[in-house]
């Protein structure tokens, strides 16, 4: 039996890495189709959802589905909040860069904590709130704010404020998401491509409809980023330890600072990295429970 545990644990682990190295590409996809971010959300939807049916269909993990309420009008909610979070991460890739923009973006697991804190009424250790303002000094230095000092560019900063406003969106999603979607998360995100696809439908460009290069891309944008890899991920989620989510979700940032940088020249300088230190410090701090050494410091002082 352990045997069984321990190669299910080691095939799950290998799942989620090639699962983060595919997300880590996203916005490779989307600069190369050369779409719109609406545009591109759309087809991101479409393909995806298309995909996630088959999928689910073929192993019956939607069975049932339309007649649950519940877990619909979740989905139908958290997937508005969804798509309209990936189309301000896309327009704020196209107005800064992929690598800046996917580190400010990675701000949204403590935007999570704060709207569970404030509108569920949810416990948060202090500890988690230092945490959590370390990591947000993290996503100011990796704004680049000598950029932003130097000179005004209007565009620049409009990027980083519709990334930010992406990871607010997100936040609100995956916390809508969880209350629905604890059982059947694959259920919940088909539901979510679906609702992209029908919202966006009316408002992707119709200068797409060609023949060209383009449809590899938004075809793979779908069928990759919004179908194996949410199959990836959820099959490896519960065979795995909160730790070891938490730590293998760095591939992703990394992944697109690499790609970004060998393919398009986007160099992080000293203070980039340096909030990028600062952002992977204050989430492994939330997600493994670490405690602040100050904290122990002070509690010795008192016994002493």
């Amino acid at each position: 039996m352990e045997t069984y545990e321990h190669g299910a644990a080691r095939r799950a682990l290998w799942q989620l890495l090639v699962a983060e190295v595919l997300i880590g590409s996203v916005g490779v996809f989307v600069r190369e189709s050369g779409q719109d971010p609406v545009t591109a959300v759309f087809y991101r939807c479409l393909f995806g959802a298309l995909f996630l049916l088959a999928w689910g269909l073929a192993r019956g993990h939607l069975r049932g589905v339309l007649g649950d309420r519940v877990l619909l009008r979740g989905a139908v909610i958290s997937g508005v909040l969804l798509v309209l979070n990936w189309v301000a991460l896309f327009a704020g890739m196209a107005r800064s860069s992929i690598g800046v923009a996917t580190m400010v973006y990675h701000c949204f697991p403590f935007v999570m904590l704060i709207l569970a804190a404030l509108v569920l009424g949810e416990r948060t250790r202090p500890a988690d709130w230092a945490w959590t303002a370390l990591a947000f000094l993290g996503v100011a230095c990796s704004a680049d704010p000598l950029r932003l000092l130097g000179q005004v560019d209007a565009t620049y900063l409009s990027g980083i404020g519709l990334t930010l406003l992406a990871a607010v969106l997100c936040g609100a999603s995956l916390l809508m998401s969880r209350s629905v979607g604890r059982q059947r998360p694959f259920a919940v995100v088909t539901v979510q491509c679906c609702v992209g696809a029908a919202m966006l439908a009316g408002f992707s460009s119709s200068a797409t409809l060609h023949l060209g290069a383009h449809w590899g891309w938004l075809i793979g944008l779908g069928v990759i980023h919004s179908g194996i890899v949410y199959v990836l991920f959820y099959s490896s989620y519960r065979h795995l330890s909160v730790a070891t989510i938490a730590v293998v979700a760095f591939v992703y940032p990394l992944v697109t600072l690499l790609l970004d940088y060998a393919l398009y020249g986007h160099r992080l300088h000293a203070v980039q990295l340096l909030g990028l230190a600062l952002i992977v410090l204050g989430t492994l701090g939330v997600n493994l429970k670490w405690r602040l050494p100050m904290r122990r410091a002070s509690a010795l002082d008192a016994a002493g």
